[in-house]
């Protein structure tokens, strides 16, 4: 009866050993798969951001290019009507019944939507890449995984952020809030 249950316990602990090793193997697995992961959504926004950059670039050189090709018809177009001395008073109020040129602003209202729309998405990639760094943080700290992954790295992600809010993050104070203090 001895000799049944010492192979019973041996059968026991071999069966509990390969388990062990499948969930070793497969949390090994797992780590790697989510490290690999976040490497690429880093790739992704660095991807992201070249895009959003060259879009917004490309389009306010469209709206400045736009603003000084009318600039110059316009201009143009005034004095080549009013510079005639001697026509009077009738050449002074002519400019009201006139049909002037009027400039378009859609091309700023598409390249201000652009800008918050390609944020958006910059901004959306940016988390998926906190929340994969996050979900790797998770995996290596807790038990039982800590016993297997827990000395691994961390991943080494790149959240991109203006100077602004690293010194707003610094001091825990933000006191600028006038937009346009530096137009007056």
């Amino acid at each position: 009866m001895r000799g049944k249950a010492t192979l019973i316990t041996f059968g026991v602990s071999i069966i509990f050993l390969i388990m062990a090793g499948v969930w070793a193997v497969g949390l090994n697995n797992d780590e790697i798969k989510l490290r690999n992961r976040g490497l690429a959504q880093q790739e992704t926004c660095a991807a992201y951001f070249d895009k959003m950059w060259k879009i917004l670039q490309q389009k306010a050189g469209v709206t400045d290019q736009y603003k000084e090709g009318f600039k110059e018809i316009y201009t143009a177009l005034i004095e080549g009507r009013y510079s005639d001395e001697g026509k009077g008073q009738e050449t002074f109020m002519k400019w009201i019944v006139e049909s002037n040129p009027t400039f378009d602003v859609s091309l700023y209202k598409d390249l201000m939507a652009s800008i918050e729309g390609e944020r958006n998405g910059f901004f959306m990639e940016q988390q998926k890449l906190i929340d994969i760094d996050r979900q790797h943080k998770d995996m290596r700290m807790t038990f039982p995984n800590k016993m297997i992954i827990g000395s691994r790295s961390d991943l080494e992600i790149k959240v991109i952020k203006s100077l602004k809010t690293e010194e707003v993050y610094k001091t825990g104070q933000e006191n600028d809030v006038d937009l346009f203090k530096d137009k007056k």
